[in-house]
């Protein structure tokens, strides 16, 4: 925690989400032990059977948390990809779904991506598609909203000027949107 300048509840909450992806096994009064041998489909299985209210949770904690250092760590080449996937993501938002969705689920991992943290990413790539499936859905059964859009620019905007506590605010909004 201290290391990376977060919470020790950050922390806890990340051990959670590893134990949840099958990365990490926790034992009650033992420690937290590394598995050797994870087969990567048995996490993405388990993550697309996982409850609406446990995927909002899990993205809460990763896709928050990682916009948090990414506003502290982004590059000009990071800003740049955001921009480019944050124009793409606008073309579609009030037309195709299925191009919406693949053109946000870029623009989110580029997001967590920007924290420059490889484990981080990884996680998210798993994760993507059970943020995608709730994305599809809410699109398809929520009528679209240009205010729920625009947070993806005030979310770039926030890592632009480096400020992490607007950038996280932003991004708790945009997840319970």
């Amino acid at each position: 925690a201290s290391d990376l300048g977060i919470s020790r509840n950050t922390v806890r909450e990340a051990m959670r989400v590893l134990a949840f992806s099958g990365l990490v096994e926790v034992r009650q009064g033992d420690g937290s032990y590394l598995r050797t041998a994870v087969d990567p489909l048995h996490a993405v299985q388990v993550m697309s059977r996982c409850a609406v209210e446990h995927a909002r949770e899990t993205r809460h904690i990763l896709e928050t948390q990682a916009i948090g250092l990414a506003a502290l760590r982004r590059t000009e080449t990071d800003l740049q990809a955001l921009r480019d996937a944050l124009q793409h993501s606008a073309q579609h938002y009030h037309g195709n779904v299925d191009a919406y969705v693949e053109c946000d689920l870029v623009f989110h991992q580029r997001l967590v991506d920007a924290a420059h943290n490889p484990a981080l990413s990884e996680l998210y790539r798993y994760f993507s598609g059970v943020v995608g499936a709730a994305l599809q859905h809410n699109m398809t059964t929520v009528p679209r909203c240009q205010a729920v859009f625009d947070l993806h620019g005030q979310i770039l905007d926030a890592l632009e000027q480096r400020d992490p506590e607007r950038a996280k605010h932003l991004s708790r909004t945009l997840i319970e949107s």
